[in-house]
């Protein structure tokens, strides 16, 4: 696994969410132990709930065991498995909201304490409501596993605190099409698309908006404050680029991201946005150029997708448009770097 360095601390997730792992290799294997120091592998334990491991690490061990066991469907079996409270304070927080909308609005919101380094988000689209999740770092790649498990984790979270029956419109996944897809159709119980540009839910607005109880406001507000605590101890604040970043992974390929957007989800101008990108020696332009090369270049190399849907993809109007922007970027043709891959 390609690894990229960064300024900042590296991005961590909650050990608790590693319990369902554990569960599974105790059933189905006789030494887990064993099996995974023959990987070189010590999982963490779970008994501290916010106990912390690196991002990547945790990403790439799914990919390790899932190869090692020929489970291809690890993350999903997983998901299946989990609980609101192996989430801690977010997932007991999520499971009392009065509604799913309001539940997935704050797991978007308060996404830190469980994982840094992901992009989140719920947000209203041509009449549908799209949850969206990507991870921030292009190079931490492959990672079916992880995303598979935190889509069908949030699945297992509204059939458990909502409806038993529940289903999304629509699935998008950033990884290509797999061999077996039996899984997928049983957990998520709707039309998949593929080689997305961020992995993503689809939900009817209607239902998301219709309330299944009335919330108890004094235990939500005591969950809040203890959310916001933690919150306030392990995310810094981050720099204006990477918000815009934030942003980028969320919306591109699904909604447009101008400057005028990008200022109206800060809150702020769009000349204050420009004063405050140009101080930090970069620009929404470029931002977005940086996004699409690493996105395009993970798209091509994966294969599987003709450069039409690579341009869709990454928010361009057609594949000449998108073969125009590639030989801007590096010179060369988008099948040149396909060949290479062959």
């Amino acid at each position: 696994m390609r690894k990229r360095g960064s300024s900042g601390p590296a991005p961590r997730i909650r050990a608790a969410t590693l319990t369902p792992l554990h569960e599974l290799l105790a059933e189905s294997l006789r030494n887990p132990a064993e099996f995974l120091g023959n990987l070189g592998i010590s999982l963490p334990p779970v008994s501290d709930p916010y106990a912390s491991i690196p991002l990547s690490h945790y990403v790439e061990l799914l990919e390790k065991i899932a190869g090692a066991t020929k489970d291809t469907s690890l993350g999903l079996r997983l998901a299946m498995r989990l609980r609101p409270a192996d989430l801690g304070p977010m997932g007991v927080l999520f499971s009392i909201s009065p509604s799913i909308e309001i539940g997935l609005r704050r797991l978007a919101e308060h996404a830190g304490i469980l994982q840094g380094g992901t992009h989140s988000s719920l947000f209203a689209q041509d009449g549908v409501l799209v949850w969206t999740y990507r991870l921030a770092d292009a190079s931490i790649w492959p990672r079916r596993q992880d995303a598979e498990f935190s889509l069908g984790t949030v699945c297992q979270l509204v059939r458990q605190s909502f409806a038993p029956g529940w289903r999304p419109l629509e699935v998008h996944l950033e990884h290509a099409l797999p061999s077996d897809t039996g899984l997928l159709q049983k957990v998520f119980r709707a039309p998949i698309l593929f080689n997305q540009p961020a992995n993503r839910l689809i939900l009817d607005p209607d239902e998301a908006q219709r309330r299944h109880r009335t919330e108890d406001s004094g235990l939500a507000f005591i969950l809040e404050r203890h959310i916001a605590d933690l919150q306030a101890q392990h995310d810094p604040e981050l720099r204006l680029s990477d918000q815009i970043r934030r942003l980028i992974a969320i919306n591109l390929g699904q909604r447009p991201v101008t400057l005028d957007t990008a200022a109206a989800e800060l809150a702020m101008s769009p000349r204050s946005l420009q004063r405050g990108l140009a101080a930090e020696g970069t620009s929404l332009r470029l931002l977005l150029q940086e996004h699409r090369i690493a996105l395009a270049r993970q798209l091509l190399d994966t294969g599987g997708m003709r450069l039409s849907e690579v341009a869709a993809t990454l928010g361009y109007a057609d594949s000449t448009v998108f073969w125009r922007a590639w030989r801007s970027w590096t010179d060369a043709e988008p099948s040149i770097r396909r060949r290479r891959q062959d």
